[in-house]
């Protein structure tokens, strides 16, 4: 993974989120980022959007992709990204995450998966952006929902159904994440897991990398700040959600959180919560 900065610029990087009311699984995200590089983050749900200006890359599933303006972006759930500017001017986007059984019960289809980070298609991506600006402003939860078909719809020939092309079988190293998964809020050593499959701990290291394109650390990390934020959509104190997360105290969660999100924990949980009441 690149290097990544020490701490966010905020007052040059704006990410605000929005959950539309009357709509469970779904999360809105909007964003313009000068300076600002993504650390390895995750979502438990779909993350679709767009580019509005400017272009992304971004590491991905082991590759490097580049989104440059009116292309589509579509992320799978739980898959570890990074992201950061290509040029001085940044990027603008908008994004929506969609949890796995919303967007299955909207569709009336089990299986969704994208095989593509990055298409370009003008006319969809266009047709998305006002979606998603008419969403981000709507307060009529009927009028919401269908605005959420409209956006499954349009992306709808994008999507691989009805099943995850090329399924494999399981491999030994997803023990670990499942244990990853299992005890995020410990300490979890290097040794421990890599006993967990009977390795060496730096051979262990390096088959988990070739694996999930990451480390095991970075892994950790990302589901923490994942859970985190379900905590604070829950109403959780930062001083709670730090201890629950297994992060060191208040202060490391800020700066985790807002490398991973670009904006910091109090501003998240005043907007995702707010929205909710």
């Amino acid at each position: 993974m690149p290097g990544m900065p020490a701490k966010v610029h905020l007052e040059t990087n704006r990410a605000q989120f929005r959950l539309p009311p009357g709509l469970d699984g779904v999360e809105l995200y909007r964003a313009h980022m000068l300076s600002h590089t993504f650390e390895p983050h995750s979502h438990d749900a779909f993350g679709l959007g767009i580019i509005d200006a400017g272009a992304e890359r971004f590491r991905y599933r082991g590759a490097l992709h580049l989104a440059p303006r009116q292309s589509l972006v579509m992320m799978n759930l739980d898959e570890l990204h990074t992201g950061e500017a290509v040029t001085e001017e940044g990027w603008r986007y908008r994004m929506i995450y969609i949890a796995p059984p919303t967007l299955f019960a909207l569709s009336g289809e089990s299986g969704w998966w994208f095989g593509d980070a990055v298409r370009q298609d003008p006319a969809r991506a266009l047709a998305l952006s006002r979606l998603l600006d008419a969403l981000w402003h709507g307060q009529d939860a009927l009028c919401c929902a269908g605005l959420l078909l409209e956006i499954a719809c349009l992306l709808r020939p994008h999507a691989r159904v009805p099943e995850r092309p090329r399924q494999e079988a399981p491999h030994r190293l997803d023990r670990v994440r499942d244990y990853i998964v299992a005890y995020y809020g410990h300490v979890i050593t290097l040794k421990e897991m890599a006993s967990l499959i009977s390795m060496s701990p730096y051979h262990f290291l390096r088959q988990f990398k070739a694996r999930f394109h990451a480390t095991p650390h970075q892994m950790l990390m990302a589901y923490r700040l994942n859970q985190a934020k379900r905590m604070f959509a829950r109403g959780m104190a930062a001083a709670d959600v730090a201890a629950a997360a297994g992060l060191t105290d208040q202060a490391h969660l800020t700066r985790t959180f807002a490398l991973r999100y670009g904006t910091t924990p109090v501003r998240y949980q005043k907007q995702v919560v707010s929205a909710a009441c």
